[in-house]
This record gives structure tokens, C-alpha cells and sequence, in this order.
């Protein structure tokens, strides 16, 4: 079933577009979805509604990238086709995993038609031939592979759920101010002082700055010359694929520079705990914080990455302010340049910080590294499982590795 472009609604069933079809995920990302279409519309419009199995394929853009649904959930817009498997022929799971290894990826390739983007034409996908093993034999392959997924997809929840809790506490503690006073009690609803600031209201004893006072330095990084994708190895050079919050924290997109030219680098060179804030393009405002206790010893940002660093204790802190939805409006509207979309550095030292005293500050640490520990934990974790399916992928697909359960 082709999507189509249906009359939109401000809220109702999600409609899908290709953007919401990642590559390193198994179910679409409903949490990109901006656009919905009504009740009537979702009745009439649609010639099929989407149902639990369903494949879908993007025909435009991002060729190879597939989702498999586990919900019937939404609807699908143009440049996405859903494909619902005849399951007396074949499994779902199976015909997933069998278009997502590297051999059927190539072909899927292939396919483009050129132009201005990469594109397929519906036949010639359907035309493809496909090897099928009996049911039983794909139901084993497919119960491996989505055994992995489904680990993968409980870790990224949970670290959703933690990073949640860590924006909730923030928010409750240096928005409300209703952190804890000297009698673990609600500091504002139980009276505590508050004075004038160009903020507002705040806790006395606490005061605004300046972010370029507070950093010690603000850097981005660059790139080899001939650009970075032709290194298969290296040094990870870190961009915007990877600056997506904390539940979403991963290398696994990363690219790479050469070891000798990041040995010769005088900026964009990463240390533990920095705030990592995209700066040009579409991403602006994206943000994370790195950890060096990662997998890669050494790490850098490719030059649409801004590094922000300061005292240690206070980058946990840092991040959670920079991250609210008004300071992250604040970041993006620093751009004035609509045709060539970028912040700057003395722009972004100009926006304003709330710096709490020194005591809320360190409760606040503690539990917040608390967090991050957690989400980093099953950050590796998720990377580690990515590895082991990527590498069985291949291998149970074509027959090397045969499993019975």
C-alpha cells in the first residue's frame, strides 16, 4: 500500500513520513512525528490502515532503511510503502531481518532511479526475488534477531524513563524551586526567601550569569581534508547523528578521522562530561554530554559541533538548564541567518544561566550522575547487542549459522 498526502489536523492518528524509519531502529520513531490527520480522514482517505507486522519501506531519500510495526498504529504518508506479509508464506519478523542484512540492503541500493534524491519505483522492489527457508526455520531466525531488538528497544525506554525523571527533578528543583531547604522540606512552598531577577522570582542567595562566564571554553572541531566518509576506522568524529538527548546516546553512527590527524588537532578534542550543542543546519539546539568511561578512549566533534566545557561539577547542572524547552528555544532563535542556518559562539556565551548556591548544586549532582551512570550503562549495553545482532545478521541469513529452538 502506497501513503498518500491526506488533509492534515492539529491532533488525531499519527502520520508516518520517512524521517520516523531509522536505521537502527525495528519500530518507527513515533516521537518524530509532527503532522496527524483527523478520525474522518484516517476512515476515507486511506485505501488500508496499518496493522501489527506491517512492514514499512521508504521509496525516497533514505533507500534500505525498513520498520516493522508492533502496534497498529498511525497512518502512512507519501514516499512510504507498507508491505503485510502473506504469513502461510512467510514470517514478518523473518522478511524484516531478510531486507535488513547488508546483501538485500545492496540490492535495495541498487534500485535507485536517480534524480535529485535517491528513489525506487514500486515494481522493481517487488520484483526483487527473495530465498525463504521453510516457516519453522524462519521463525528460529527471526526469534534470535528480535530477541536482541527487543532488549535493545526495553534498554532505550528505560533510559527514556531515566532521563525523564532526571528533566522532572530539574524542572521541580531550578524552575519551581521547590528543591529541598535545610529541613528537607519544598524550599519555595514553604516560604523560602525569594528576590528579584531579570528571570524573575528566584531563591535568595542564587543569581543569573552569563554562559560565557561560566564556560572555560567553547570549541568545534573539523574535519580531514576529503571529508570524513571515506575512513572505515580511526578516531570516532562525532556529529549530529549522535546529539539526540541522553536516551538516544550512542556511537554507533559515528564516522571517523584518521589517528594522525586527531593526534594533531589543537581543538575539538572531547573530555569527560562535556556538553556536545549542534550549531548549524536543521539540528541547531540538539544537544548531549559525553562520558569518556564510553568505549572509545579518545573522541573529538566534526566542526558542526560546538563543545562546552566547564568546572565539573556544575556540567551535569549545565546540561539539564541548556537542555529546558525555553533555553532551547532561546539557543535556536540565536540563528539570524535563515539562509544559511548557524549560531556562533559569542552568541551562544551571550544566553543567560541560573546558578543556584553551592549546596542545591551538589545534591543535585549526586543524583544526577546517579542517572547518567545508568543511562550510560545501557547506552553500552545497546551497543554491544547492536554489534552481535549486526554480526549474526548476515550469517543466519545466509546459512552459515543454523540454530534450533
Amino acid at each position: 500500500n502506497r501513503g498518500k498526502t491526506p488533509p492534515l489536523s492539529p491532533y488525531g492518528y499519527e502520520l508516518l513520513e520517512v524521517n520516523a524509519i531509522l536505521e537502527d531502529r525495528k519500530t518507527p520513531d513515533y516521537s518524530v512525528v509532527r503532522k496527524y490527520v483527523d478520525k474522518d480522514t484516517y476512515r476515507t482517505w486511506f485505501r488500508e490502515h496499518l496493522q501489527l507486522k506491517d512492514i514499512l519501506l521508504p521509496t525516497v531519500g533514505t533507500i534500505g532503511n525498513l520498520a516493522i510495526l508492533n502496534e497498529s498504529r498511525g497512518a502512512i504518508a507519501q514516499n512510504l510503502i507498507g508491505l503485510r506479509i502473506k504469513t502461510n508464506y512467510a514470517n514478518p519478523d523473518y522478511i524484516y531481518y531478510y531486507l535488513k542484512s547488508p546483501t538485500q540492503k545492496e540490492r535495495l541500493l541498487n534500485l535507485n532511479i536517480g534524480g535529485v534524491q535517491p528513489s525506487i519505483k514500486v515494481p522493481h522492489f517487488l520484483n526483487l526475488q527473495i530465498a525463504l527457508p521453510n516457516l519453522e526455520g524462519q521463525q528460529q531466525i527471526a526469534s534470535i534477531l528480535s530477541s536482541l531488538d527487543d532488549k535493545i528497544e526495553l534498554n532505550r525506554q528505560m533510559n527514556k524513563t531515566l532521563e525523564e525523571i532526571g528533566k522532572a527533578l530539574f524542572k521541580r528543583w531550578f524552575v519551581d524551586f521547590e528543591f529541598p531547604n535545610d529541613e528537607r522540606k519544598p524550599y519555595k512552598s514553604s516560604g523560602g526567601e525569594m528576590v528579584e531577577s531579570e528571570l524573575g522570582m528566584i531563591p535568595k542567595g542564587w543569581k543569573m550569569e552569563k554562559l560565557g562566564k561560566i564556560i572555560l571554553k567553547i570549541e568545534s572541531g573539523r574535519r580531514p581534508r576529503g571529508g570524513v566518509d571515506k575512513y572505515s576506522y580511526g578516531v570516532p568524529s562525532i556529529g549530529a547523528g549522535n546529539i539526540d538527548g541522553l536516551a538516544n546516546y550512542d556511537y554507533t553512527k559515528e564516522k571517523y578521522i584518521p589517528e594522525d590527524f586527531f593526534n594533531a588537532m589543537k581543538q575539538g578534542v572531547l573530555k569527560h562530561k562535556d556538553i556536545l550543542l549542534y550549531k548549524d543546519g536543521a539540528q541547531i539546539g540538539k544537544k548531549t554530554i559525553y562520558r569518556n568511561d564510553f568505549p572509545h578512549a579518545k573522541c573529538c566533534v566534526n566542526e558542526h559541533v560546538f563543545i562546552l566545557r566547564s568546572e565539573e561539577q556544575i556540567q551535569n547542572y549545565l546540561y539539564f538548564w541548556l537542555d529546558l524547552p525555553n533555553i532551547t528555544t532561546n539557543i535556536v532563535n540565536l540563528n539570524s541567518n535563515a539562509a544559511q542556518p548557524g549560531i556562533n559562539q559569542e552568541e551562544v556565551k551571550s544566553l543567560n544561566v541560573l546558578i543556584p548556591c553551592v549546596d542545591v548544586l551538589n545534591d543535585f549532582d549526586i543524583f544526577a550522575e546517579s542517572i547518567l551512570n545508568q543511562i550510560y550503562e545501557k547506552a553500552r549495553e545497546n551497543q554491544l547487542l547492536s554489534q552481535i545482532r549486526d554480526s549474526l545478521l548476515p550469517r543466519l541469513m545466509s546459512g552459515k549459522i543454523r540454530v534450533t529452538i
